[in-house]
């Protein structure tokens, strides 16, 4: 079992917590995070790309000369692909360019991700993070005494609204639920926060 000191919000160590090495001790598959990142990052395209084809521009109503007999190529639509201005061709349309892996590998991609952080040393465990009311300059208190400087992704067992709001206007600092964590935001961020809640929250559904 590999053992994180608990901090508290003043930076100080408050304890040790064991964490399960099914969850934070496995060694990290990279393939299997790249088809995460790859399915995440898919997941997030907007796929609102469109072309309009022969039937949806305007105009080309009548045929632009008779069939026969002007010694020009026969044409049925001055809106016709190779008209300029005529429909585009197998253009992109909208669509979802979302698709699943299975459950086994999204599991395994959130353990080899967790892994990775505590054997680079980026993983910080909490005994509490909580704040009395919103305010982004308690928050970069908190910052400071963890000795975080830059990316760092926050991980609570429960939505907190007053920690939600003090960090959304911080560049660099996400806060997310246990329920919510990632592959794309456990690896975009370089210090990873959890909560003690947190941490056994995860272990509880990972483990």
């Amino acid at each position: 079992m590999t053992k994180v000191s608990v901090l508290s919000q003043t930076g100080a160590s408050v304890g040790e917590i064991e964490l399960n090495d099914l969850v934070f001790g496995i060694e990290p598959n990279e393939a299997v995070l790249f088809d995460a990142v790859v399915a995440q990052r898919a997941s997030l395209r907007q796929g609102n790309h469109k072309v309009k084809n022969r039937s949806e521009v305007a105009g080309g109503g009548r045929k632009p000369w008779r069939q026969k007999g002007t010694g020009r190529a026969r044409q049925g639509s001055i809106r016709s692909p190779q008209w300029r201005g005529g429909g585009v061709v197998f253009g992109p349309t909208p669509r979802s360019y979302s698709y699943k892996l299975p459950k086994k590998v999204r599991r395994l991609a959130l353990k080899s991700a967790l892994s990775a952080k505590v054997g680079e040393q980026n993983f910080l465990v909490l005994d509490a993070l909580q704040l009395a009311a919103p305010k982004t300059k308690d928050f970069k208190t908190i910052l400071g005494n963890l000795n975080i400087e830059k990316k760092a992704l926050f991980v609570t067992a429960e939505l907190d609204e007053n920690v939600a709001l003090s960090a959304r206007n911080i560049p660099g600092v996400t806060v997310v639920t246990a329920s919510g964590i990632n592959v794309l935001d456990l690896l975009g961020h370089e210090k990873v926060v959890f909560t003690k809640a947190a941490v056994e929250k995860v272990e509880e559904v990972l483990g």
